[in-house]
């Protein structure tokens, strides 16, 4: 079996120290040197030593004047006090005696506000309570704001878009083709010289007609689904 190669210089190890908790008499404690006293305040804990920077730091200005700031001297008011503590006095007005209270004909006063004698809005039954005019005008803010919601929702409704069917297609293809040869039935009768303004204006309106009409029949040819919006 495998043993330890530490197993001797421990059993050595224990049996040396074993002797050393066995003792005749006192232990042999060291004694305190003498010149190792306790002196006072040191066990005190001490402040860090003041740094130089600190010294350094100018003290703060003083808020106090200079000996060379002189007061100013030789000045004088023109106002007259007694006249103006005499209209002080006339336009002020009388001080309103405070009301109180007394309990009986030969008793003490007290102060009217805190006797409880008058009445406080803070102590009525319906303080805190919502007013019925808010609620009622909160209700008829509700009320009108579910009416224009539906208004609103039946006006996208009625503005829905709804698909065309073929026979609504072709027969919407079929104007559009036929109102184009008319309008180029009376551009072909236009006459050969165009010397009026109004004349003019006349082929431009029917030349614009013709492209949309154009522009029109392709859109329609090309898409064979179309929505349209409900009137």
């Amino acid at each position: 079996r495998d043993i330890s190669t530490a197993r001797q210089p421990m059993k050595r190890d224990t049996e040396k120290n074993k002797a050393q908790w066995k003792t005749m008499g006192p232990a042999k404690v060291t004694v305190p040197s003498q010149k190792n006293f306790l002196k006072k305040h040191s066990k005190e804990p001490k402040l860090p030593e003041r740094k130089k920077e600190q010294d350094s730091k100018k003290l703060p200005a003083l808020s106090v004047p200079q000996r060379t700031n002189n007061p100013a001297m030789g000045i004088q008011s023109k106002k007259n006090f007694i006249n103006a503590n005499i209209v002080a006095a006339v336009t002020a007005l009388p001080k309103k005696p405070q009301p109180v209270c007394v309990d009986r004909r030969q008793g003490d006063k007290y102060l009217l506000e805190t006797s409880g004698l008058v009445p406080k809005y803070i102590k009525k039954k319906d303080y805190g309570v919502t007013p019925k005019y808010v609620t009622q005008r909160n209700e008829e803010k509700k009320r009108a704001q579910k009416e224009y919601e539906a208004s609103i929702l039946e006006h996208l409704q009625k503005a829905a878009m709804k698909q065309l069917s073929d026979e609504e297609r072709t027969s919407l293809l079929q104007g559009l083709k036929k109102n184009w040869e008319e309008v180029y039935h009376e551009f072909q009768s236009l006459p050969v010289e165009i010397d009026t303004i109004s004349k003019k204006l006349y082929k431009e309106k029917l030349e614009s007609q013709m492209r949309q009409l154009e522009h029109d029949i392709e859109v329609i040819e090309k898409h064979k689904v179309i929505y349209i919006a409900n009137e």
